[in-house]
């Protein structure tokens, strides 16, 4: 299987991850953690559940990865995401030292990779990591505004 391939098998499920997030009321964005070909983490957002603001898929992703191989260096991992990455989420990246970063839909709003910001382009930044963009954009696009829309509609139920 040629690397374009194994980009969608993770993409495809952190998609499923996102569909999960959705499911539970969260802002519908999965991550996958990737080390060594193999799935090590699969999760999404998490914070209205867990009323942590941080609780964003990659940052659960980062952190259970790096206390499943006990090191906080993940020299060797891929994160596959469904919504470009925040300013929070890049910057937890830079720190784990991860190795690339695969991403789905693109967020005009808050990225940090390309669609308002790109840190990793910033002089003096002490790590850089390969990006993969735009996989499965649409199918990621769909799930999140099908979660944007039940919002709007539950907004409107209730005021009647």
């Amino acid at each position: 299987m040629n690397q374009f391939d194994i980009d969608i098998c993770f993409m495809q499920q952190a998609l499923v991850c996102a569909k999960q997030s959705l499911t539970d009321g969260e802002v519908p964005v999965g991550a996958i953690l990737v080390a060594n070909d193999q799935a090590i983490v699969k999760t999404y957002n998490q914070t209205i559940s867990h009323c942590d603001p941080t609780a964003h898929a990659e940052i659960l992703a980062l952190r259970q990865a790096a206390k499943q191989i006990a090191n906080h260096r993940l020299l060797e991992a891929t994160i596959y995401v469904t919504l470009e990455p925040c300013l929070m989420c890049i910057g937890a990246m830079i720190q784990a030292r991860i190795k690339r970063l695969v991403f789905a839909a693109y967020d005009k709003q808050l990225s940090a990779e390309g669609s308002v910001f790109n840190i990793l382009q910033i002089k003096g930044i002490n790590h850089h990591f390969s990006i993969t963009d735009g996989l499965l954009a649409n199918e990621s696009a769909e799930i999140l505004k099908e979660f944007f829309q039940l919002c709007r509609d539950k907004g409107k139920s209730s005021k009647n």
